[in-house]
């Protein structure tokens, strides 16, 4: 069962896991599927529930159980319409001290997810996915869950896709309501820390080869209400839209290697952009590439971006980089392995001094950062030494300490929702916090897992002369998925 153990490396681990994805194997002249910007796929297993392949279930003597059964239903007596059925069922507890980093009493929540999908392929070349999602929560010191912790009733995705190879090129379409991870997933990714995950709408379209794609998208966010499934709307005052190469770099590169090379240019606008209280029109420009894989027991996956444009009346002019990187120590995916990741986005001019320098992600992974979304990549360096290993069985552990610090003192520190801890834009501390993770994943079966987190995040200056406190952070839940 594949997660994004993202908590401490979700870009190295999904790297590592793309090398032994157990999917159908694909034509030989077509893009490798773990690099064509749609998740990784471990033990037949994918986030993206219909990036998964399951024709290999046709086989009665593959199936082990009823439930696999439910991953092909053929439709007509040759098996070129059938349909695939997939499940999840999530019960997760989390604690929180000093929610917010304000000191009060702890929260705990008490989240249910429960998801159901069904994929129909109607030949090679055509095909229709629907999922529904429930979101549910109770606990103590909620305030106001957001609807994507709890949420009675979501289309959660809902697409149609056309497909078809024309002169030895793949071309393919995906239009409607879609999960979109196309880049390294601290700039976009579906958020399976949320109950309800980020969806978008529109289109993306892609041509491949086996060395080299294009993809191109439009799409607007899902704006969620709490209710059912008729007040999910497309959001109208953002829109995310852009295109990325992709191409499979010489495997005799350093000795022996398997590495991808991604280069892309976004556009992201929001009509209701929000920066030291102030809201107004924005327009970013993301341009950058990553480079990711591995070369022998080596995991890497670097990216760096420059962002401009405008907002308000301010000129847009911004950096990050994300430079992640493990080594394997042994043999096998069970081997212990150390690593660290050094992340830089600028900051500066949120309260209108000058130009724009804070980054922004566009729908990142912020639980890479904090458990408990204290900290996103907007006026933050970060490094972050960690080890993994599996010390019994199939459990594994990973140990992270990172160290942040601002990158621009005159600005505020922001936490995961965009939003600033109030005051800190008046400190003129530079430290941050350091934080302390740990998190055990057991997979206990193919299809039910456990997954526990603790997190202590230690207040530096910057927070506590604001008048923010440290926090700790608990969490563990189990997942059955189908």
């Amino acid at each position: 069962m594949m997660y994004r153990f993202g908590a401490f490396l979700p870009p190295l681990l999904l790297a590592t896991a793309a090398t032994a994805q157990t999917a159908a194997s694909p034509a030989a002249n077509e893009y490798p599927a773990a690099a064509a910007g749609d998740g990784a796929t471990t033990n037949g297993y994918n986030l993206s529930r219909w990036a998964e392949d399951w024709r290999v279930m046709q086989d009665p003597a593959k199936r082990d159980d009823p439930l696999d059964r439910l991953k092909f239903l053929p439709l007509d007596d040759d098996g070129d319409v059938y349909l695939t059925l997939s499940g999840e069922a999530r019960l997760r507890v989390n604690m929180t001290s000093n929610p917010n980093l304000r000191e009060t009493s702890h929260q705990r929540q008490d989240i249910t997810r429960l998801v159901g999908g069904a994929d129909l392929h109607v030949g090679p070349h055509l095909r229709l996915y629907g999922e529904v999602a429930h979101g549910g929560i109770a606990g103590r010191n909620l305030g106001t869950p957001s609807t994507s912790l709890r949420n009675d009733l979501v289309f959660q995705q809902y697409f149609v896709e056309a497909k078809g190879d024309v002169a030895g090129v793949a071309l393919g379409a995906r239009y409607g309501r879609q999960e979109f991870t196309d880049g390294s997933n601290l700039l976009t990714s579906q958020r399976d820390n949320n109950t309800i995950r980020y969806t978008l709408n529109g289109v993306r379209a892609w041509a491949r080869t086996s060395h080299f794609r294009v993809d191109l998208f439009d799409l607007k966010p899902t704006a969620y209400g709490d209710l059912g499934v008729d007040d999910d709307v497309n959001d109208p005052a953002r829109r995310f839209s852009g295109v990325t190469l992709g191409a499979v770099l010489p495997s005799t590169l350093f000795g022996g290697s398997k590495l991808y090379f991604d280069p892309f240019f976004w556009r992201r606008r929001n009509d209701v952009g929000a920066w030291g209280g102030r809201i107004g029109p924005a327009t970013r420009f993301y341009g950058g590439a990553r480079l990711w894989g591995d070369v022998g027991p080596l995991a890497l996956d670097w990216t760096v971006n420059h962002q401009w444009g405008h907002y308000r009346d301010q000129q847009i002019d911004a950096w990050q980089a994300f430079i992640a990187q493990t080594y394997r120590i042994g043999d096998g995916s069970t081997a212990p392995r150390v690593g660290v990741h050094v992340d830089y986005a600028s900051g500066g001019g949120g309260y209108g001094d000058g130009k724009l320098r804070n980054a922004y992600a566009p729908f990142g992974n912020n639980i890479y950062y904090s458990y408990q979304l204290s900290l996103t990549p907007s006026n933050l360096i970060a490094v972050a030494p960690n080890v993994s290993f599996t010390p019994v069985g199939k459990v594994r552990v990973t140990a992270e300490y990172e160290l942040a610090w601002r990158d621009d003192v005159r600005d505020a520190i922001y936490r995961a929702n965009g939003q600033p801890f109030a005051g800190t834009q008046n400190v003129r501390d530079r430290k941050t916090a350091d934080v302390a993770r740990l998190q055990v994943i057991w997979p206990i079966t193919p299809r039910l897992s456990f997954t526990g987190r603790y997190e202590h995040l230690a207040a530096g200056p910057a927070l506590t002369n604001a008048g923010y406190r440290s926090s700790d952070f608990l969490a563990g839940w189990l997942s059955f998925r189908f």
